[in-house]
């Protein structure tokens, strides 16, 4: 059986922290941003932790 091919549109998006935790982004961060608050703007900045229910799913797209 060939090898499983790692999902490119997840490589881009997804990245492990050392403790093997999946790390993203914000969504909403990238137009329209005139409407939103300068204290909302800059919480999206950073990255967050991925929910539990949707680990098993990214891990199996990015482990290929």
């Amino acid at each position: 059986m060939p090898k499983m091919k790692t999902k490119s549109g997840a490589k881009k998006r997804f990245s492990l922290t050392g403790s093997g935790k999946i790390k993203r982004k914000h969504a909403y961060k990238s137009h329209i941003l005139t409407k939103k608050s300068t204290k909302r703007k800059r919480n999206l900045t950073y990255f967050t932790i991925i929910d539990k229910v949707d680990e098993k799913t990214i891990r199996r797209m990015i482990q290929g």
